[in-house]
């Protein structure tokens, strides 16, 4: 089959490229193709009754399918150029943000009217943080909470089906230049196109870095943040989250002067598995909807590695580490923060006389044995650093979940147009290493569908 865009993922770029795509230009013929399952049939088997641990599903539906792996998120649109991507070097800061306003008004077209915008503006929380050298980032955030960010995705779809052909289930096997334009090639069946638009992203870092070596596209060697996440009850940051919800502050050790920062705060969320390429690391969730939320909050805190010379593999590094977090406690593991320090691993025993209840349920275990010393020495001292501007931080009964890893896709060479070498093949999203979060990934997106839509 023959289509005029091509686009490879159903994430947040690949979504809101096909979005603006036959917004603007309705008589498209545009297709998608995610390795996915259809939204409605995204389920992981995991109850924590029957099911406990990842039993290896084909096709993970936390990490793929309609929405990407921002599907069962908590739904943060973080609007700055401070975090979550460099798109702003490619596309300047301006255009950057206007393309994250517009994607936060498309959000609230359909369904996330009513939530909440924080933001860090004029706050006396900056000057606080500053007083004991810790640094909060500037940012407008949008809270839609895991399920009304279902909700959005839910209408989108409604919206584009009629509109897009979709093909879930259906993973790419190549990406080939033909004299016409693109052919892509599927298990059971070939489609060409013009334009296409890749947007895999973080699940397709393998995949992606395939194609780029078969099309010989430069690419340079991105960073990996490892760490841990934290989990504590809600009253301990209310203060902050109340009026800002996430906060973005970042700590330079004293030690080896790495950088170690907060990501992904969730008030009153829940901790749970991810599976990335087999490994199961840890992430966090939160809910809108009052009946979901607990009584803690959770955040993570990531170390940033960053490798050259002899050694370039940064996500290998990753997840050796978090291979080893695996084989140690068969998935996650869970210490208290008054074990750590004290050099012993937390038992069962310590975790249920603990005056917090785990989110989830994971192997008490020694982190220490899992994180090298220097990374393991940065998130003490962070932590040490938080209870200055949220007592209660560093108490024994914190629950540190691990590991926690940020895999990034190596960067590819594309230009502003976010095209690479070859005129009409687009390299978006998290898949390109330029954008790490939803609300960049998106951006990015809709600015790839507009410079196709100019060049017809």
């Amino acid at each position: 089959m023959n289509y005029d865009v091509i686009i490879i993922g159903a994430g947040p770029g690949g979504i809101f490229s096909a979005y603006e795509l036959v917004k603007e230009k309705p008589e498209l013929k545009v297709a998608v193709f995610e390795a996915g399952h259809a939204l409605h049939k995204r389920h992981c088997p995991i109850d924590g009754e029957k099911v406990k641990s990842c039993i290896g599903c084909k096709s993970c539906s936390i990490m793929s399918g309609f929405g990407g792996a921002g599907a069962f998120s908590d739904g943060k649109y973080n609007i700055t150029n401070d975090f979550g991507g460099t798109l702003y070097e490619y596309i300047g800061k301006k255009q950057a943000l206007d393309l994250m306003r517009y994607v936060d008004d498309i959000n609230m077209k359909y369904g996330g009217e009513g939530t909440k915008l924080y933001s860090t503006a004029g706050t006396k929380f900056k000057k606080e943080c500053i007083q004991h050298d810790l640094h909060l980032l500037d940012a407008s955030v949008r809270h839609l909470g895991t399920d009304i960010n279902y909700i959005v995705l839910e209408n989108l779809y409604n919206d584009l089906k009629d509109k897009v052909e979709f093909f879930f289930d259906t993973p790419v096997e190549t990406v080939a230049v033909s004299d016409q334009g693109y052919v892509v090639n599927c298990k059971d069946q070939t489609h060409s196109c013009k334009q296409c638009v890749v947007s895999v992203g973080r699940i397709g870092s393998k995949w992606m870095e395939t194609v780029c070596k078969d099309l010989h596209i430069p690419t340079k060697s991105n960073r990996v943040d490892i760490g841990v996440r934290v989990e504590l009850p809600a009253e301990v940051f209310a203060h902050l989250t109340d009026e800002l919800y996430e906060s973005k502050i970042v700590y330079r050790t004293e030690k080896f002067e790495d950088r170690v920062r907060t990501f992904c705060m969730n008030p009153k969320g829940a901790v749970v598995n991810e599976n990335t390429n087999g490994i199961i690391t840890v992430n966090g969730h939160s809910y809108e909807d009052p009946a979901k939320q607990t009584e803690n909050t959770n955040f993570a805190l990531l170390v940033a590695k960053h490798f050259s010379e002899p050694f370039k593999d940064s996500n290998g590094y990753g997840e050796s580490i978090a291979r080893l977090s695996n084989m140690l406690g068969g998935g996650v593991i869970v210490q208290r923060f008054g074990d750590l320090i004290r050099g012993r691993r937390s038992t069962q025993k310590r975790i249920d006389e603990a005056f917090i209840t785990p989110t989830l349920k994971a192997t008490p275990g020694d982190l220490s044995l899992v994180l090298p010393k220097r990374l393991m020495d940065g998130i003490i001292e962070m932590i040490y650093a938080l209870d200055k501007v949220a007592p209660g931080t560093a108490n024994d009964d914190t629950l540190l979940y691990g590991v926690e890893v940020k895999f990034y896709n190596m960067e590819v060479e594309v230009n502003e147009k976010l095209e690479c070498k070859y005129p009409g093949l687009y390299i978006i999203g998290d898949g390109s290493g330029i954008t790490h979060s939803l609300s960049h990934a998106s951006a990015s997106g809709v600015h790839v569908a507009r410079n196709i839509i100019a060049n017809q």
